[in-house]
């Protein structure tokens, strides 16, 4: 990556974080966002702003959009408080912006509103979603290669505001940003095979918008690449790369320095680079257009199933299964996962079966990858729900197709 290339990229993440008007970006609405207003004694200033990790496949549909419509975003003090109690303050959004989030890749933000708050510590973020009513689809996505919406059901928190739980401190006098990340394609679940439709159950996470980042390149002529920063085999932020072969995981916590980065394709397999640092002064590089991060050579066959059936019923509409997989020093990456049919509780996963390559992070580039010292990519599925006890099922090594369908008990 050149200079000036780093320079542009850090000054677009500085210029996220650091502005106080910034362009929205994104499906629905796109235009100028109004001025953060200038706080007074005793208050702050709180920003909010939508992004996404736009990677979507659910079940046997490759998705185009996904698009939800916020109305406004909540904060409270306190953890537990309801929608009906006082306290509250809100970014309200007039009118409702419909967001597609499979536009917010690789740092791109749909700006939502900013609003004078009271100085003090805050703890919880409400996302309000408007509902669809009659043909009017708020919330929807359209399969690849259609264009007809397909509404999206919501749970009944959309209306009063789906909960998220991140403490962050307002300063007297002082603007807060905050990047609230939707992720579209783990947060739809299908209903059934065939004519069942959708439902959206939201999976949120909120974080401070600061400079914190990790950058590279992979060959762009690689197809269906996912790129992730993890944490102990969970994701923390994830993106597909751009039609240059361009990666971006913005907005990372540096206070949660350092993070594993996963770069995988089901077609070729998968490479990681752990204990990557980030800081709030600084993008982390790990590749240039010129030296790329590569992938393994595909294996033969390129990769495996693992399928089955979650059980019991009451489970299968929060339930979901992932690959996950040990990669040299790096005792778990989640490499694949998948929500199951919230009816059937039927899933697939497609798995590389090539033997994953690993680098040891430097700063000076490129990094040298080798391959993993194992024999072949071992992995194990890890089937969860709410209220249920998670359970796991090695199925080893080789290239046959698995099949697993745990029955989970709740504790």
């Amino acid at each position: 990556m050149t200079k000036a290339r780093m320079a542009s990229i850090k000054g677009a993440l500085l210029a996220l974080a650091a502005s106080a008007a910034l362009v929205a970006c994104g499906g629905g609405g796109d235009g100028g966002v109004a001025p953060a207003p200038a706080p007074g004694p005793g208050t702050g200033t709180l920003r909010v702003a939508l992004t996404d990790a736009p990677n979507c496949r659910v079940g046997n549909d490759d998705l185009d959009k996904v698009y939800v419509t916020v109305e406004r975003v909540r904060v409270h003090q306190s953890s537990d408080a309801e929608p009906p109690t006082g306290g509250w303050t809100d970014v309200v959004i007039s009118p409702a912006r419909k967001i597609d989030l499979l536009e917010l890749t690789n740092g791109r933000l749909a700006e939502l509103g900013a609003t004078l708050i009271p100085a003090g510590n805050y703890t919880q973020v409400r996302l309000v979603l408007s509902a669809n009513q009659g043909n009017q689809t708020a919330n929807s996505l359209v399969l690849d290669g259609q264009t007809v919406e397909i509404p999206l059901r919501t749970p009944s928190a959309a209306q009063s505001g789906l909960k998220i739980i991140r403490p962050f401190t307002v300063q007297p006098g002082a603007l807060v940003d905050l990047v609230i990340d939707f992720d579209a394609c783990r947060s739809i679940v299908q209903l059934g095979r065939g004519s069942g439709g959708y439902l959206l159950k939201p999976i949120l996470t909120a974080d401070l918008r600061t400079v914190a980042g990790i950058v590279g390149f992979i060959d762009p002529a690689l197809a269906n690449v996912t790129v992730s920063a993890q944490k102990n085999g969970k994701v923390v932020r994830s993106t597909i790369p751009s039609s240059t072969g361009e990666f971006v995981l913005a907005y990372l916590d540096a206070a949660n320095s350092p993070y594993d980065v996963v770069i995988t394709s089901p077609a070729r397999g998968t490479s990681v680079v752990p204990a990557v640092p980030v800081s709030t002064v600084a993008v982390t590089p790990l590749g240039t257009a010129g030296q790329p991060i590569p992938l393994p050579v595909a294996g033969t066959p390129a990769s495996r199933t693992a399928s089955g059936t979650l059980g019991p019923v009451p489970a299968r509409s929060t339930g979901v299964v992932r690959a996950l997989q040990g990669v040299g020093v790096v005792p778990k990456i989640e490499v694949a996962t998948a929500n199951v049919d919230a009816q059937d509780g039927d899933y697939t996963l497609t798995l590389p079966t090539a033997v994953p390559l690993l680098a040891s992070f430097s700063t000076t580039l490129p990094l040298a990858f080798a391959p993993a010292p194992s024999p072949a990519p071992a992995y194990t599925l890890e089937a969860s729900a709410t209220g249920y006890t998670t359970q796991t099922n090695g199925i080893g090594t080789g290239t046959a197709n698995a099949t697993w369908s745990p029955t989970l008990v709740a504790p």
